[in-house]
């Protein structure tokens, strides 16, 4: 009697967890303040089958159920304006424009990828040399600005800039982009969650995957921010901040540091249009944001 007694408290017990399903289960059916689709490193340009994968991947995130709220476009909007002549970049962005119109219902918020910036050093005297001219083809005053949407605060940042010798690029925020930022987050209410977007990762784990590693990697400016720690720093003053999206890897990752989720999502055009990027496939980010700052993310293969 004393071992069926016992045997009846424990099972007691074991059962008590039960009264706090119903918090859970509508902590579960919580719905999300916004959708949003993030796609990167397009590529975009007339060859390659590219303007039918482009298509192809905005019809799948407007078929997306439930729909989808805005795209963030993380840059290397273009294939390719480095070196090229006006007449090939031109034709690019019509391109880009035409689909656009034809096949996209959703607002678009852009930032500028490395690719997206005319950086040839005979045209230094033109004036769309450098951002102006695909700023000029987003309608867009500054290549960093803010917007807020479903209660949440969209930072994109510049993250592309000529290094020292002014012949290429590194990552980085400079000076000014980075007292910007810091007023922007000290104006920003602190119970109001924050997103970044940018084009090369301010913090991510993707530079390490290389072949033939002997016993050091090699991580170059070019392909993370030279002010991480600048910015991180930053970051740890406002912990509204929640999460960074990027990508000019072409590689996805998440990494999270002092609670703030660095995505880097792979590339649209996978290996320029080239199959997959090592392991990752064609695709974009996928986000579900919540009011009270927290979020899910997928990676969505659109091939």
């Amino acid at each position: 009697m004393q071992r069926r007694s016992l045997f009846k408290r424990f099972g007691s017990l074991l059962l008590a967890p039960a009264i706090s399903l119903p918090a859970f289960a509508a902590d579960a059916e919580k719905k999300p303040v916004l959708r949003v689709a993030h796609i990167t490193d397009v590529h975009l340009y007339d060859k390659a089958g590219a303007p039918d994968f482009f298509r192809k991947c905005l019809h799948h995130i407007q078929s997306q159920q439930p729909k989808v709220d805005m795209i963030l476009n993380g840059g290397d909007i273009v294939f390719d304006m480095n070196k090229e002549n006006l007449s090939t970049i031109d034709a690019q962005w019509k391109l880009l424009h035409t689909i656009m119109k034809e096949e996209c219902s959703l607002p678009v918020y852009y930032t500028l990828g490395n690719h997206d910036i005319w950086w040839s050093e005979n045209n230094k005297g033109q004036a769309v040399y450098g951002k102006q001219y695909s700023l000029d083809q987003l309608q867009l005053k500054s290549p960093y600005y803010s917007f807020t949407k479903g209660g949440w605060k969209f930072i994109v940042l510049d993250s592309v800039h000529l290094d020292v010798d002014d012949t290429w690029y590194i990552g980085k925020l400079g000076e000014a982009q980075m007292q910007w930022l810091a007023d922007e987050l000290k104006a920003t209410d602190a119970q109001t969650p924050v997103c970044m977007l940018s084009h090369i990762p301010i913090l991510t784990a993707t530079l390490m995957v290389q072949d033939n590693i002997v016993n050091r990697w090699e991580m170059l400016g070019g392909d993370m921010h030279t002010d991480t720690a600048d910015i991180i720093r930053l970051f740890y003053q406002h912990p509204n901040v929640k999460l960074c999206l990027s990508g000019h890897i072409h590689l996805k990752d998440k990494v999270v540091y002092n609670n703030v989720t660095y995505l880097c999502d792979g590339a649209v055009s996978g290996a320029w249009w080239k199959g997959n990027n090592r392991e990752t496939a064609p695709g974009y980010g996928m986000l579900e944001l919540f009011a009270d700052g927290s979020f899910t993310e997928k990676y969505v293969h659109y091939q």
